[in-house]
């Protein structure tokens, strides 16, 4: 970065009571980005951003704008400091006794001295390009929790902020409208240019729309950098970090389950229906895994398996999806990819099992595993099954793997 930061962190503490919650954060926010906080429940991510818009102040340390600290600012720079920026909060945090025209024109009558009609043509125009028609009058109960987001992100941007703040914006929402949500904040920021700092847990989806990413752990900023460098980054722990936050796991592996697997894939799909963006599903089928259960156990199959899984993941992108699909079958998604990328990643990946020994010749009284790959595109209107029945369709021969006795 050339730029200095538009919003800089620097050695910032927080505590309540015995509780440490902020334990010298550094942080950098440049300006027209998005910066992701990604980190467990209860590290500290709501707290540092409240810190951010001036809802709390630090115990120590201090928070700068354009190089200026706040605590330096007179009270009048900090209320048109203040002007500047936007929260969405956690929830939507609609007023119930207000209709959505008042909730979403509330921002603007408080901060502004706008008149009435002004104050309805920014309303309209903004619930026009959220694709909220027809609702004025209807009042948050009657919304679902999709178009409540969609409300709040209205009132968020209705006062055209330079800063928006985003407190976990897709809590409560299936993947399709999260991913709705998330395509909203992409398209909105690239729109108008804010700069957006989104408190989320949601990987790998937030690494779409983010420009920078900072995992925050144990009171602390653990790594910060663009999401390549995030998802590139050879450290173990860093890549611990994110894989348990990105997906729920089964026993084998570290593979995400069937169920996660299929909210992969329609997220995957209402993506590229939303901004063409191509992903690719790459199917394993282990053709006699029974007969080498019967041979030598169950846990001879499944160590063999896991060192297989292993490999796969050493090739893996944080946006990327393994998972167990049946009990001989492994299934890949690869976001953002074409099937000529998954074409070399299977063939770098099947060197690899060769490099690792386990693809060598058996020897006597050994046992050949008999693993195939097939590869398709993801298409609109096509489910997760048809896909893997078409890539199945499509095998050939990967290679053979032994387990001598």
């Amino acid at each position: 970065m050339t730029e200095p930061p538009l919003i800089e962190l620097v050695d910032v503490h927080k505590r309540f009571g015995d509780n440490v919650v902020l334990d010298g954060v550094n942080l950098h926010i440049y300006a027209g980005e998005v910066t992701s906080i990604i980190g467990k429940s209860g590290v500290g991510k709501s707290v540092l951003l409240k810190h951010i818009i001036g809802l709390m102040t630090p115990d120590s340390g201090s928070i700068l704008f354009s190089g200026r600290p706040l605590s330096s600012m007179k009270k009048t720079e900090r209320r048109e400091l203040k002007r500047k920026f936007s929260y969405m909060f956690q929830g939507s945090a609609l007023f119930d006794s207000m209709t959505v025209y008042e909730n979403v024109a509330l921002p603007l009558k408080e901060r502004t001295r706008l008149r009435d009609k002004e104050i309805t043509r920014k309303v309209q125009d903004k619930m026009e390009a959220l694709d909220l028609h027809g609702i004025d009058e209807n009042y948050p109960s009657q919304l679902s929790g999709g178009m409540k987001k969609r409300v709040a992100l209205a009132r968020a941007l209705v006062t055209e902020p330079e800063i928006v703040l985003f407190d976990e914006p897709t809590t409560g929402l299936d993947p399709i409208r999260k991913n709705s949500v998330h395509g909203m904040i992409a398209e909105y920021q690239k729109r108008f240019g804010f700069t957006g700092v989104i408190v989320s847990h949601e990987i790998p989806d937030i690494f779409y729309i983010s420009q920078r990413v900072a995992m925050i752990d144990e009171g602390r900023i653990f790594v910060e950098g663009t999401p390549e460098e995030i998802q590139s980054s050879e450290d173990q722990v860093v890549q611990g970090f994110i894989h348990g936050l990105a997906e729920p796991k089964v026993e084998l592996a570290g593979m995400a389950s069937r169920r996660e697997g299929k909210r992969r894939f329609k997220e995957e799909l209402a993506r590229g229906e939303r901004f063409d963006i191509p992903f690719t599903i790459l199917v394993f089928t282990f053709e006699n895994l029974e007969e080498l259960v019967e041979r030598f156990g169950h846990e001879a199959g499944q160590n063999l398996l896991t060192r297989f899984v292993e490999l796969i993941h050493g090739r893996l992108r944080i946006t990327d999806t393994c998972f167990r699909f049946s009990a001989d079958r492994i299934v890949l998604i690869l976001a953002g990819t074409e099937p000529g990328a998954a074409e070399t990643l299977l063939t770098d990946l099947a060197d690899e099992v060769r490099q690792a020994g386990l693809a060598d010749k058996p020897r006597k009284d050994g046992f050949c595993l008999s693993v195939q790959a097939g590869i398709v595109e993801g298409k609109k209107g096509e489910s997760l099954d048809q896909c893997v029945a078409e890539a199945e369709a499509r095998h050939r021969r990967f290679a053979e793997f032994f387990l001598c006795q």
